[in-house]
């Protein structure tokens, strides 16, 4: 049974910082490309970054940086000065061309003072 499981969420001032994490079991990241996205209240989901491609969306460039470590099979979002508008709930993600791609529960991140 495949599970992504993200940690780290929580409540954070404004100019804070956070980092999250997704723990895989089930797959081997390796075979995946690894990706978090978020959904703030009333919006849709929408893609962070990418692993492989280090894709950002403009708002977070420059204070979000994406990583994975392959032996705890465990990718991470690490964000910097921290907006109330990054205030979203975090989605992990794995995704491999021709497979099932699979969603973690998400994790709740709070900008706030």
């Amino acid at each position: 049974q495949v599970q992504l499981v993200e940690s780290g969420g929580g409540l954070v001032q404004p100019g804070g910082s956070l980092r999250l994490s997704c723990a895989a079991s089930g797959i081997s990241i390796v075979d995946y490309e690894m990706a978090w996205y978020r959904q703030a209240p009333g919006k849709q989901r929408e893609l962070v970054a990418r692993v492989s491609q280090i894709i950002f969306t403009n708002s977070v460039k420059g204070r979000f940086t994406i990583s994975r470590d392959n032996a705890k099979n465990t990718a991470y979002l690490q964000m910097n000065s921290l907006k109330p508008e990054d205030t979203a709930v975090y989605y992990c993600n794995a995704y491999r061309y021709g497979y099932t791609a699979y969603w973690g529960k998400g994790t709740l991140v709070t900008v706030s003072s």
